[in-house]
């Protein structure tokens, strides 16, 4: 009977892997887009403050609110996704995403800034939804490597516009710059919207199952996900680990005038910038660069393994830049260590995610999960009141530098026994 049901579902020729591909950069050309929304937000804090005297605190919850949107969101987006395909749901994203920082351009006060960010935030989780999940069902057996690519797109998209933004808000205002960068991006993700398609059955090849490499034969329902022990496990080392780098992103420029390098020239390979412009160039090449790379060799050695080497960098890394970061070279290449160790999270949980739960609703489950990140942004606002009420970010940075090895010994010493045989026991099931 089972046979005779499989036997009438209609299936697709496999597509060329240039097809493959071709998905893949569509997406990437989406993510590049809604970089900076998140990325580029730290270098409008300082001028928003001085011309409207609020605290630093109170500004930043327009951050919080914009990464609780585009995250807590994503499984009914994706939900959108899995039963209509990616087209439509990039498509509002784009709308959605210029309305947004149109809004920042009229703001005069906070609750401006919040909605507009609001907004932002439900177009941009909607776009990096619908990408990261279609590249989870184009490639099966590349899954780590093409959740990279597409979520370097996002780390890695606004470093070429780092100087440009600045330059802009310097030359003609911040709100100026909200409306034309917020307005050019919208209108091009909207375009690359047309270009999307979801796989059909038989399209792409068999999902991967190798001894470093655990993936389930099963597909598992959204509401089913939610029950399973393991996932909350997954979506807590998320949050830990999410919640260091976010307060780095968030805060970058306000952490280097704290520490009086902001302004300071720095050379390197023969290129001089102001220490901030360095490091936030070098952090969003860096934070795309690690996604694809530590993608790639989870394909090889295993997701938990990955998670172990990476969230111990992190750890370090932080640890180092609180001792270290007050010295501008340092500053640069620090920051770019901590951002290099952080961006993984957006390729290993959604390829660890998707091996554990099925493709089918690869879009919904993983969007389940980055909600993580959602969460991991209310504790930046913690951040600032901690450093608020102290005078200095030494207790952030020891707290985020602790979270991250916490979480490098869970993924190895539970997350990696448990999975196995939650894998062992679906597949078995199937």
């Amino acid at each position: 009977m089972t046979d005779m049901v499989q036997a009438t579902v209609p299936t697709a020729a496999r597509v060329s892997d240039t097809y493959r591909w071709a998905q893949l950069a569509v997406g990437v050309a989406a993510m590049v887009m809604i970089a900076n929304y998140q990325y580029g937000w730290t270098f409008f804090v300082p001028d928003i403050q001085k011309k409207f005297g609020w605290d630093r605190a109170s500004i930043q919850w327009a951050f919080t609110l914009f990464v609780l949107f585009e995250t807590w969101l994503v499984p009914v987006e994706g939900w959108f996704v899995d039963k209509y395909g990616p087209r439509i749901v990039v498509l509002v994203g784009g709308v959605l995403c210029a309305i947004g920082w149109a809004i920042n351009a009229q703001a005069t006060t906070l609750n401006g800034f919040y909605l507009g960010m609001i907004i932002a935030g439900i177009g941009a989780g909607g776009v990096y939804g619908t990408c990261v999940g279609n590249a989870l069902k184009w490639f099966p057996d590349k899954r780590g490597l093409a959740a990279g690519i597409t979520a370097a797109g996002f780390g890695a998209g606004s470093a070429l516009t780092v100087a440009p933004i600045q330059a802009m808000i310097k030359d003609s205002g911040f709100q100026t710059t909200f409306l034309y960068f917020g307005l050019g991006q919208g209108i091009i993700i909207c375009i690359l919207a047309f270009f999307l398609y979801a796989p059909k059955a038989g399209q792409v090849p068999p999902v991967v199952q190798n001894a470093a490499l655990q993936q389930t034969r099963r597909n598992y329902q959204p509401t089913e996900v939610l029950r399973q022990p393991i996932f909350w496990l997954m979506y807590f080392m998320f949050v830990i680990v999410g919640a260091g780098g976010l307060m780095v992103t968030a805060n970058l420029k306000p952490i280097a005038v704290d520490w009086k390098v902001d302004s300071v020239p720095v050379t390197l390979m023969a290129v001089t910038m102001t220490a901030v412009t360095f490091a936030a160039t070098i952090d969003r090449v860096l934070n795309g660069l690690t996604r694809p790379f530590f993608g790639w060799i989870s394909d090889m050695i295993g997701r938990e393994n990955t998670m172990f080497i990476a969230f111990g960098m992190e750890g370090f890394g932080i640890w180092m830049l609180y001792l270290w970061g007050h010295d501008p070279l340092w500053f640069v290449l620090l920051s770019g260590f901590v951002f290099f160790a952080w961006g993984e999270i957006y390729s290993l949980f959604p390829s660890t995610c998707t091996d554990t739960f099925g493709a089918k609703f690869a879009t919904t489950n993983a969007g389940l999960l980055y909600t993580a990140k959602g969460t991991a942004a209310l504790l930046v606002p913690i951040a600032n009141y901690m450093q608020q009420s102290s005078g200095t970010w030494d207790s952030v940075f020891i707290i985020a530098a602790g979270a991250n090895i916490l979480a490098s010994l869970l993924a190895i010493m539970v997350l990696k026994p448990w999975r196995k045989v939650v894998v062992a026991k679906s597949t078995a099931a199937a």
